[in-house]
C-alpha cells in the first residue's frame, strides 16, 4: 500500500518534466483554484475594511494577487508608468487576450481604479463575489441597450465618486497576434465623462501561452503604458476617430514590444 501511495508523488514531477500538455493543464487548474482560494481569504477581509462593496477594496485585492505571477513562472517588464500619475479620473485601454490578463492588471493597477467586465463574471463562485466587493461594473454583452445604460451611469459614476475604469475595447480574449477591432462602449464611457484615455499595451503571449498547442512555460511579459489620449472638447461624433486614434497607437505598440520580448525559459517538450 505504502508503494502505491509513492506512484503519484513520483509520476508528477516526470509528468512535469516530459509533458507540455500535463504542465498546461496542471498550471491552468493551479491558477483557476489558487484565484479561488485566495478570493475565500481576502472576502473577509473586505468586509471588514469597508463592510461591503466598495473600490477601496481593490487595493487588499491588488496586494493579495500579486504574488501570484512567480507560482506561474512569469514576471511583468513595465514601462511608462509616469503616465499613471495623472490626477482624477480616466479610462484605462488595453488588449485582452487570456484570464492571466488579471496578473498584469493587478501589477499596474492605480488607486481608486476597477474594472468593467462581462455580468457572466459575478456568477464565478468566490472570485465573482470578490469582484463584486470590489466595485466592478458588470455589462451583458448581449443587450447592447442594457450595456449603453451602465455605461450611461458608469460615466457619471466616475466623475461624481472620482474613480478609474479599466476597460478591454476588444469585448473578449484575442490571441491571434494582433488586435481585434475596437468596439465603441470605452471611448463613449470617456466622452461622455470627458476624461482621458490611458492605453495598456500587453505584448503576445505566444512566446509561453498557447491554449490550441496546451503550451505553458514560464515567460516574461512586456507591458508599455502610452501617453494619455484627452477627449475634453469631444463629442459622440469623435467617438470613431477617437478609437480609431487609440487602436493605431495601441496595435502598434503591441507589434513592436511582442517582437522584441524575451523568449520563454525552459526546452519546448511534447
Amino acid at each position: 500500500m505504502d508503494v502505491l501511495w509513492m506512484v503519484p508523488l513520483l509520476l508528477f514531477p516526470f509528468l512535469m518534466w516530459t509533458s507540455s500538455t500535463f504542465v498546461f493543464y496542471f498550471k491552468k487548474f493551479f491558477y483557476v483554484a489558487w484565484m479561488m482560494l485566495l478570493a475565500l481569504v481576502v472576502i473577509p477581509m473586505c468586509l471588514l475594511k469597508s463592510g461591503g462593496r466598495d473600490i477601496e477594496n481593490m487595493r487588499i485585492i491588488r496586494v493579495m494577487v500579486r504574488h501570484v505571477k512567480y507560482l506561474l513562472g512569469l514576471r511583468f517588464e513595465v514601462s511608462g508608468w509616469e503616465h499613471l500619475q495623472t490626477e482624477g479620473p480616466y479610462v484605462i485601454i488595453s488588449n485582452h487576450q487570456s484570464s492571466l490578463d488579471v496578473l498584469g492588471l493587478m501589477e499596474i493597477l492605480p488607486d481608486r481604479c476597477t474594472m468593467i467586465a462581462k455580468k457572466e463574471l459575478i456568477y464565478a463562485g468566490t472570485v465573482g463575489i470578490i469582484c463584486w466587493l470590489g466595485g466592478i461594473v458588470f455589462i451583458n454583452r448581449k443587450k447592447t441597450s442594457d450595456a449603453k445604460s451602465v455605461m450611461a451611469d458608469a460615466a457619471q459614476t466616475m466623475l461624481d465618486e472620482q474613480i478609474r475604469l479599466w476597460v478591454f475595447p476588444e469585448g473578449t480574449r484575442n490571441q491571434k497576434g494582433d488586435l481585434l477591432p475596437f468596439k465603441k462602449g470605452a471611448f463613449h464611457l470617456a466622452v461622455q465623462a470627458q476624461v482621458p484615455i490611458i492605453p495598456v499595451v500587453f505584448s503576445s503571449y505566444s512566446n509561453f501561452y498557447l491554449r490550441k498547442e496546451k503550451q505553458f512555460k514560464s515567460g516574461t511579459i512586456t507591458l508599455r503604458i502610452l501617453p494619455k489620449i484627452e477627449t475634453k472638447g469631444m463629442t459622440s461624433d469623435d467617438v470613431s476617430s477617437l478609437s480609431d486614434k487609440s487602436y493605431d497607437v495601441m496595435r502598434s505598440a503591441f507589434l513592436d514590444i511582442s517582437n522584441s520580448v524575451p523568449q520563454s525559459n525552459g526546452p519546448l517538450r511534447h
